[in-house]
């Protein structure tokens, strides 16, 4: 049987998030320890365990059909790939750190400085377009000990709170890049493989679509109903049914979660009764 081979991260930030995708997505797998393969149960999909940074070149070499790799590591690696989809995981950004004790006004602050990173190319970059003119010093990992050491004047490293470079006594003051994690392809993958990425990315949509909104139950009176409704478009309409009060009805609709707390807050103010908040699994529109 045809199958798509798809390379997740073997440990790291993205590979805890990439195998609850594939759960999210119900395609059943077995993992063992130090396993570098595994074939799904229920789905033509084959599991490659990768070190983050060679995803890009083994989906550009076809070893790899599909991965799921960082936005950053895959602009850093420059390979001949295609991102099929943003996943909504994994986010972070490249940004440049100085010491606290530096005074930063501009970008202009950093010409000339030594700048420690595992990104060069990103940052030269980012460098060129502005006309700054900086000494990029390209290491692997604990890159924000650069400057405590006298390696480095500032670093250029991935942040996702900031916790990390407030205890190594360094401040954000400029983002290279905005990243997450990304489903990408390589460039030519023949008409079985586009139809079975093609089904799996219509369940990555779906489960993408749920985080996104929440299910919400609400009653209201049959006099307030219309002011309800005219406020509560749903996904496409909302979905009305009648109660064992005649006088009321109950109203089902779904919510984005970036407007849930302003939308419930009105619908109490029109006088939306009983509300109840429910998760989503998935959506197929």
């Amino acid at each position: 049987m045809d199958k798509l081979k798809i390379a997740i991260q073997k440990s790291g930030r993205l590979y805890e998030d990439s195998i609850k995708l594939l759960k999210d997505c119900s395609i059943e797998i077995n993992i063992g320890i130090d396993k570098l393969k595994t074939t799904a149960l229920n789905f033509p999909l084959e599991i490659l365990f990768l070190r983050d940074d060679d995803i890009p070149q083994y989906l550009e070499d076809g070893v790899a059909d599909i991965g799921i790799v960082g936005k950053n590591v895959l602009l850093e690696k420059r390979k001949r790939i295609k991102i099929k989809e943003t996943l909504g995981f994994g986010k972070c950004r490249l940004s440049i750190a100085v010491p606290k004790s530096l005074s930063y006004n501009n970008i202009k602050d950093l010409d000339g400085k030594r700048i420690a990173t595992s990104y060069p190319f990103l940052v030269r970059e980012f460098f060129k377009k502005r006309y700054i003119n900086a000494e990029i010093h390209e290491i692997s990992g604990a890159v924000e000990i650069a400057p405590g050491i006298g390696l480095a004047d500032c670093i250029c490293d991935l942040v996702s709170s900031g916790s990390t470079l407030f205890m190594n006594g360094l401040k954000e003051v400029e983002t290279v890049l905005q990243s997450e994690a990304v489903l990408a392809s390589h460039l030519h993958l023949d008409s079985t493989q586009n139809i079975i990425m093609e089904k799996f990315l219509f369940r990555i949509r779906a489960v993408k679509k749920a985080k996104d909104n929440k299910y919400i139950l609400l009653n209201v009176s049959n006099e307030k109903l219309e002011k309800i409704i005219s406020y509560l478009p749903g996904i496409k309409s909302p979905v009305i049914l009648p109660l064992a009060n005649t006088e009321c009805s109950s109203v089902h609709s779904v919510v984005n979660e970036n407007d849930f707390w302003g939308i419930i807050e009105n619908l109490k103010a029109l006088g939306a009764q009983d509300i109840l908040v429910l998760p989503i699994e998935k959506i197929i529109l």
